[in-house]
């Protein structure tokens, strides 16, 4: 495979104010999309006394993770495996709680400039799209395979596009004349149904190939229990911060942290409380911190990265 796995990490700065360790202790760190361990190593550096715990779906990032973070020796062990599994993870590993969580949610730089990753419509390359390439379901596979009216609901509810029905029932068509293959394939159904985007606006192509990438690699469900299992995982004063990239995944995050952080989440209108629900974390970031101006002169892709963050009490 070409190409070098080099990735700049968004909101270094804001990870390394929210996941803070007492510097005296030992302290424990799940990385649970650890990638090309840009995140981590500005921990590993700051916190002597810190251990890693990297995981990441992509052997490619675990590679990269392994040579940048080499300094650190015994302090960092890498796995194989989805952050979703991340609490179960720990536990095979020795860990029965964390001091913190990092997860950096999506698609990373070098996925998506590598054209035989097939995560970009830039470039030329097979329709691919896997984060975890031991997975069966490609890009290719889900569009030749899924039905009208759930391709319609991933494009509508994913890309968040208005013509969503057309475009479900144009792609039906078209892989009957020809199946789905390559990226330009998918281009061409975007040109088709969608045209040329408005000024100002991102591309439809961008729109749908984010689409297709989020159902193939079911990132909204692997959030949804990562943040599940993850949270229950941190010790007492433990934080979790987390970087998102959609909006969808953003109100994940937010509906979570906000339920965890209430004591009552009956529905409104009750004269008392019958839930029980008891908080277990205490906000740290009441709304989504975003890159500055002077990261976005350097890194024009964390224009879309917003954190949040919260700590177990």
């Amino acid at each position: 495979m070409s190409g070098e796995f080099h990735h700049i990490p968004v909101l270094a700065q804001a990870v390394l104010e929210f996941l803070t360790f007492d510097a005296s202790r030992p302290a424990r760190l799940v990385d649970g999309t650890v990638g090309g361990g840009g995140h981590s190593a500005m921990l590993l550096q700051k916190y002597p006394k810190l251990e890693l715990l990297g995981i990441d779906r992509d052997t490619m990032a675990l590679d990269a993770a392994a040579e940048r973070l080499k300094f650190a020796g015994n302090r960092v062990t890498l796995i194989r495996g989805d952050y979703a599994e991340m609490a179960a993870l720990a536990v095979e590993h020795g860990w029965d709680e964390a001091d913190g969580i990092l997860l950096d949610i999506g698609v990373s730089s070098p996925q998506l400039d590598l054209p035989e990753r097939g995560f970009s419509w830039r470039g030329d390359g097979p329709l691919d799209m896997r984060m975890d390439q031991r997975s069966e379901l490609t890009a290719g596979r889900w569009l030749n395979q899924t039905g009208e009216a759930e391709m319609e609901r991933v494009f509508r509810e994913y890309g968040e596009i208005g013509r969503a029905r057309a475009l479900a029932r144009k792609a039906c068509e078209m892989r009957e004349v020809s199946p789905f293959a390559r990226t330009g394939d998918l281009v061409k159904l975007c040109d088709a149904v969608l045209g040329k985007s408005r000024p100002g606006r991102l591309p439809h192509p961008t729109l749908v190939f984010q689409a297709v990438r989020i159902a193939v690699n079911d990132e909204l469900r692997q959030l949804e229990t990562g943040l599940m299992t993850g949270v229950p995982m941190l010790a007492q004063g433990g934080r979790i911060a987390v970087i998102s990239f959609h909006s969808l995944e953003d109100r994940i995050v937010k509906n979570f942290f906000r339920r965890e952080s209430t004591r009552c989440v009956c529905p409104p209108g009750l004269p008392v409380c019958r839930c029980g629900h008891e908080p277990s974390l205490r906000l740290l970031t009441r709304h989504a911190v975003t890159a500055n101006e002077t990261e976005l002169a350097v890194n024009r892709r964390a224009a879309c990265a917003k954190l949040r963050a919260a700590e177990r009490i």
